[in-house]
């Protein structure tokens, strides 16, 4: 089991440590203090109703001032040294997760104002966290242990529920940007999460989709739950499957390369797993990424995007737990670039075909797969099933 112990840094910001299952690290709050002279935390940038889209902006003009790609010696979230005192005090970690010091959401949280139209401004409310995958420097979370990735996947659901219950906290997105294609300015090995005041655009798109689907059916049927079962018996876009998980790359992907991972049991967050799932969860995952990372000589830069469901209860029993995996790359030496058509319309043009990309996932050897490559015949009736409106 996952030992985990929560400190505070120099300034109050919450971290906490978590330890390996069956790591012998034995950790106390006393220890390894954070002896830096930090600044007292500054008050929440902004947030500004934008009344053409109906959607909030926030404002951090204060992020101007965060890291950028700092020199190996001088990374903040190795673990610390007498010549680098980091943002992790222990000379020694498994997984991290803390607060980010130059947050876009928060310090403080509540809500967002109500009645929101045209100039209406409120405090950017809110938690950004910041999740340290190893305390090596170098490597990816592809090249993790499966003990660590399962680690990781503990440290997700812990947060996802810690986050959830915060006042006027409407949804938790964790999430990890790889590689300097995308933007990264950090590069060890991290993700971070975000828990928002108000449901994303994104999430209110897909979350009203889902209730519609959920509604017309009865409550008998989820709308991701029918696309996951239609891709199983389709076949030509399945990557893997296991027991509980299936990756395939979806129908209409916007994206070079996307492929959806989704649990076969209706859940609407990571929390919602069982310790099972959770250890199956790990395996898969890293036999994803693996494969992306496969596809060419170099490291493939990548968003992966867990989408949960927001926690309005409005959402809540159509929500239906997956990760997003995308990535700009649509050839060895070429990326694709948001233009006029994607940047300003939100109508996406695909430079590849899904069921040749998804072809390729399958091709490559992993070892230690959860499956074989599926064949594009592959069938629901060949595969286990997907359980439907099971709640967590």
């Amino acid at each position: 089991m996952t030992s985990i112990t929560s400190t505070s840094l120099a300034d109050g910001r919450e971290l906490l440590y978590f330890d390996d299952a069956g790591s012998r690290r034995a950790r106390s709050v006393e220890e390894a203090p954070d002896l830096r002279d930090l600044p007292v935390r500054g008050e929440p940038g902004e947030v500004r109703f934008d009344a053409l889209t109906g959607e909030w902006v926030a404002v951090a003009a204060h992020r101007q001032t965060r890291t950028h790609l700092p020199p190996a010696d001088q990374c903040p979230i190795c673990p610390t040294t007498a010549s680098n005192p980091s943002e992790i005090p222990a000379p020694d970690y498994d997984v991290v997760v803390f607060e980010n010091r130059f947050p876009s959401l928060g310090p403080a949280v509540g809500p967002v104002p109500d009645n929101a139209g045209w100039g209406t401004t409120g405090p950017a409310f809110g938690r950004c966290e910041v999740v340290t995958f190893t305390p090596e420097h170098t490597g990816s979370f592809s090249g993790l242990t499966e003990t660590r990735a399962r680690t990781v996947v503990e440290a997700w659901a812990h947060r996802t529920a810690a986050l959830s219950a915060l006042p006027g906290i409407k949804q938790v997105f964790p999430f990890e940007n790889r590689g300097a294609d995308i933007g990264v300015t950090l590069h060890h090995p991290h993700g971070q999460i975000y828990a928002y005041p108000y449901v994303t655009p994104r999430a209110a798109v897909m979350g009203a989709a889902a209730r519609k689907f959920y509604d017309d059916a009865g409550g008998r049927q989820t709308l991701t739950g029918s696309l996951l079962k239609a891709e199983r018996e389709d076949g030509s876009r399945m990557v893997l499957e296991s027991d509980s998980f299936s990756a395939y790359v979806p129908f209409a992907a916007r994206w070079p390369l996307e492929i959806h991972l989704v649990p076969h049991r209706q859940v609407p967050d990571l929390a919602g797993l069982t310790g099972a799932e959770k250890d199956e969860l790990a395996h898969v995952y890293l036999d994803l990424l693996k494969r992306l990372d496969a596809l060419y000589p170099t490291p493939t830069p990548y968003i992966s995007a867990w989408h949960q469901a927001p926690v309005d209860r409005l959402f809540r029993p159509a929500g239906y737990l997956h990760l997003q995996l995308t990535s700009p790359r649509r050839a060895a030496d070429k990326l694709k670039f948001l233009a006029g058509s994607e940047a300003a319309m939100g109508a996406f043009i695909n430079d590849t075909t899904p069921e040749l990309v998804a072809e390729r996932l399958r091709a490559v050897s992993v070892p230690g797969s959860p499956a074989s490559a599926l064949a594009p015949s592959a069938s629901a009736s060949s595969v286990p099933g997907v359980t439907e409106g099971a709640s967590a």
